[in-house]
């Protein structure tokens, strides 16, 4: 992780109609290059840790392509924060395509990376895509209602109202009513468990924005999406990167969809949702990764 600082390149790809600011970040070398997309959280942007992938992954002879969702981040879109599930699906759809057509990228070597809600994306796009090779989740949000559950029922009784109004701006054409992404017990935000504010801020590195909030009636589709049942469909190699103290979902579910995947290697790590991503543990995990991602991938054969 310490080696030459590999060149990121900005660029964009269309999806539905709509701009996606994207990041590539090719290996040393002129043959076509192993590759995969990386696949963000919840309200989360290219700026919030993502470079240290990058980089790790480059200097391992992956290249990757990474993007922010359509109305979020840098990317195209209004209203701004529409965090729809099947339209961010969609982009990941757009983003995998771009990539495989992408001339230093071997089009028959491409995988997909999922952090967070990200990982959600990634298997649930694998179980429809048989083009993609290879398939790495870490700390994986895999089950919306058992998230939503989470921080108890009280939280989800103070969303009703945000929703119920939010339904009724969008239906006039009015300014979205938005709520929070996280906040402390207690408040309003989606997701309120202990430290979940602390972990979320601190993935907002040095000049990384962190838009916090969402509009109110597309936590719905937060709450109803699953991978449960399409992880027996997934043909791809996946490497499944449990949190051993999850703290925004039972880590049962995780459990529960690695076994359905024929091809799922399970690995546990001694952190939280958000000490994953930070040293020491963030070294662990990308040593296991890269020693995945190479081998299904063919790098270097």
């Amino acid at each position: 992780m310490h080696g030459k600082i590999a060149r990121t390149n900005r660029v964009g790809f269309d999806s539905h109609g709509t701009r996606c600011a994207a990041w590539v970040t090719y290996p040393d070398g002129e043959r076509a290059h192993p590759a995969v997309v990386l696949i963000h959280g919840l309200g989360a942007n290219h700026q919030m840790m993502l470079r240290q992938y990058e980089q790790a992954l480059a200097g391992a002879g992956i290249a990757t392509l990474a993007f922010d969702y359509r109305n979020t981040g840098e990317s195209e879109g209004n209203p701004r924060q529409r965090i729809v599930m099947r339209r961010q699906h969609q982009d990941v759809a757009a983003a995998l395509e771009f990539l495989q057509a992408d001339s230093r990228i071997d089009a028959n070597s491409v995988g997909l990376w999922g952090t967070s809600l990200g990982a959600m994306h990634a298997l649930r796009t694998a179980a429809e895509r048989p083009d993609v090779a290879a398939v790495v989740v870490q700390c994986p949000i895999v089950h919306g209602p058992g998230a939503a559950l989470r921080s108890g029922i009280a939280p989800l009784l103070r969303m009703t109202m945000p929703v119920v109004q939010d339904l009724c701006r969008a239906a006039f054409g009015l300014p979205r009513r938005y709520v929070p992404i996280v906040g402390p017990p207690g408040s309003s935000a989606v997701v309120t468990v202990p430290g979940a504010e602390e972990g979320w801020n601190s993935t907002a590195t040095e000049g990384a924005t962190f838009d916090n909030r969402i509009a109110a009636a597309n936590v719905l589709g937060l709450a109803m999406i699953s991978a449960t049942t399409k992880a027996a469909r997934i043909k791809a190699p996946v490497l499944v990167c449990v949190s051993r103290h999850e703290t925004l979902m039972d880590v049962k579910h995780v459990y529960d969809v690695a076994r359905k995947i024929p091809n799922a290697v399970i690995r546990a790590y001694d952190g939280d949702h958000f000490e994953i991503y930070h040293p020491p543990l963030v070294a662990e995990l990308l040593t296991d990764q890269i020693a995945f991602l190479r081998r299904e991938l063919h790098v270097g054969s």
